[in-house]
């Protein structure tokens, strides 16, 4: 499969990330929230895991973008995943909240956009997408929360049990693990029948995206 596209324009991506961050934070971030928020930002790519792993693992793009930066409540991402070869059509976009616990863990809550969320492809180059939408208008995928904490030099963790539901293949339920590093983030995400059977999912272990650039993509 191709090698992902590696071109940036640091200076124009610096821009964009000025219109999706707004002012500075009212309330500075917790230190790990603010770090996990630093090592999710960026393009990833999986494209050497499905060289090493042909037929087990697709070349797949992930973009993760801050937004809403003047907001206090915690930090906000948008997130892309598409196959490499069509980038311009992801096949999942959600928003991410990251916020710490009182016990010190961190919560990554999962927000669906509203109406089609194609529209946001690519969102980072249009100042507009964003600037005109707010959290309340996005849909909580309750109980699909990830909890992570620190573990050594990773941030780590899952979704509780079969709290997800999912309807994708079939399944009843769905679950997501993460591993995310300063340069990589690994992720596992699967659904389950009713039953206890697989439907979906990658059954050979969790993707490998390793961070291609700290900007988003313009091209």
């Amino acid at each position: 499969m191709p090698t992902l596209p590696t071109r940036f324009a640091t200076a124009s991506a610096l821009t964009t990330l000025v219109w999706l961050g707004g002012c500075a934070a009212v309330e500075p971030l917790p230190n790990d929230v603010a770090e996990l928020t630093r090592w999710m930002s960026g393009t990833f790519s999986s494209h050497a895991q499905s060289v090493e792993r042909p037929g087990e693992f697709l070349d797949i793009r992930l973009v993760m973008v801050p937004i809403w930066r003047e907001r206090d409540d915690g930090a906000w991402l948008y997130v892309e995943q598409a196959v490499a070869t069509a980038a311009e059509r992801p096949y999942r976009q959600r928003v991410y909240h990251l916020s710490q616990s009182a016990d010190g863990s961190i919560v990554s809550e999962v927000f669906t956009l509203p109406g089609e969320a194609l529209e946001f492809a690519g969102a980072w180059k249009r100042p507009e997408a964003f600037a005109k939408l707010s959290p309340g208008a996005l849909t909580p995928r309750t109980g699909c929360a990830i909890t992570l904490r620190r573990n050594g030099g990773r941030f780590e963790g899952s979704t509780n049990g079969t709290d997800c539901p999912s309807e994708l293949g079939g399944a009843k339920y769905a679950t997501s693990e993460a591993f995310v590093r300063s340069q990589s983030i690994e992720t596992w995400d699967r659904g389950y029948a009713e039953n206890g059977e697989q439907v979906w999912g990658s059954k050979a272990g969790p993707y490998r995206f390793m961070k291609v650039s700290e900007q988003p993509p313009l091209e």
